[in-house]
């Protein structure tokens, strides 16, 4: 009997429809559709990442090969032969690390003393109250609009009556205001709360101290992104550097490398001494990115005391 009942039960129940099981089987093909997407996106990006990458890795390869395997076979990316001969001669029989010093010194003052300027003209636009403010930030936004290469003859007359032409003094003060930067520091600035301000001013700090000691360590983010971009323009200037300077003793990188490409100190295509330079010199850009490329899009963290 009860044999009976339980076939009874089981030939009773419910047999699920072709529309139900097709309903349990549409997330495992949602899920299979939506990984061959994904296959299928980071395949594009895997060959636009190479596309960009390739010239980088041809660039090194061929500062390690000779230079007739370089002029017969440029693009390759495994020399059949390995060679520091463009390094030794760079090093030891150019004036490389004179050039090298120059850029150096020159970028290191300019983005110290440039976070540090531009900052305060920052600063100073989002908080003080000042007449003619309006029409300093109208001016800082007309100076990016002019292309740098229209200030080159007007620049080259101002240091040149200046007195400090072809001096470290002539390469370094041009350089040391930038409107970006001014227009990135007053924005960061106008986005942190006023109520921290008021809390130091109430606690007895004056406004450069609320400035380096309340505001400033705030900017973080924005600090972190004018110190990048100040480096970077600074070791890559180029048009700055031909009408300040003429002597050999102060010659940057940018304008030896560029010497090297016209061929200044060979005839021939000298492949690997053109690109083993631009290699050292794309060196120091590519550390301070990736060192600080985390803390570039942080937000800053509130300091309101609720």
């Amino acid at each position: 009997m009860t044999g009976t009942v339980d076939r009874n039960a089981q030939t009773a129940a419910p047999r699920p429809s072709a529309a139900s099981r097709s309903e349990a089987g549409a997330p495992a093909r949602r899920r299979a559709s939506g990984m061959g997407w994904q296959i299928v996106l980071y395949a594009v990006l895997i060959a636009i990442s190479l596309v960009y990458i390739y010239p980088f890795l041809v660039q090194l390869s061929t500062s390690f090969k000779t230079d007739a395997e370089a002029a017969s076979n440029p693009v390759s990316l495994i020399p059949q032969v390995w060679s520091t001969a463009a390094y030794e001669r760079l090093f030891l029989r150019s004036d490389f690390p004179v050039w090298f010093r120059n850029s150096a010194i020159v970028t290191i003052t300019v983005t110290v003393l440039r976070v540090f300027f531009v900052s305060l003209a920052g600063y100073a636009l989002a908080r003080l109250n000042f007449r003619g403010r309006g029409v300093v930030f109208a001016a800082v936004i007309a100076v990016m609009a002019v292309p740098s290469v229209v200030l080159l003859i007007p620049r080259f007359l101002v240091i040149n009556q200046l007195g400090i032409y072809d001096s470290y003094a002539g390469m370094i003060l041009p350089l040391l205001i930038d409107a970006a930067g001014v227009f990135i520091m007053k924005n960061f600035f106008e986005s942190i709360p006023v109520s921290v301000e008021e809390q130091a001013r109430i606690d007895g700090a004056g406004t450069f101290r609320i400035f380096w000691s309340v505001v400033l360590p705030m900017a973080r983010p924005a600090l972190i992104t004018i110190i990048i971009l100040s480096f970077q323009g600074s070791w890559n200037e180029l048009s700055h550097f031909i009408v300040s300077t003429q002597s050999p003793e102060l010659t940057t990188l940018t304008k030896g490398v560029a010497g090297l490409a016209s061929g200044q100190l060979s005839q021939g295509t000298q492949y690997p001494l053109k690109l083993a330079a631009a290699l050292i010199m794309t060196i120091p850009v590519a550390v301070l990115f990736f060192i600080f490329q985390r803390r570039i899009m942080n937000a800053s963290q509130g300091a309101v005391k609720e």
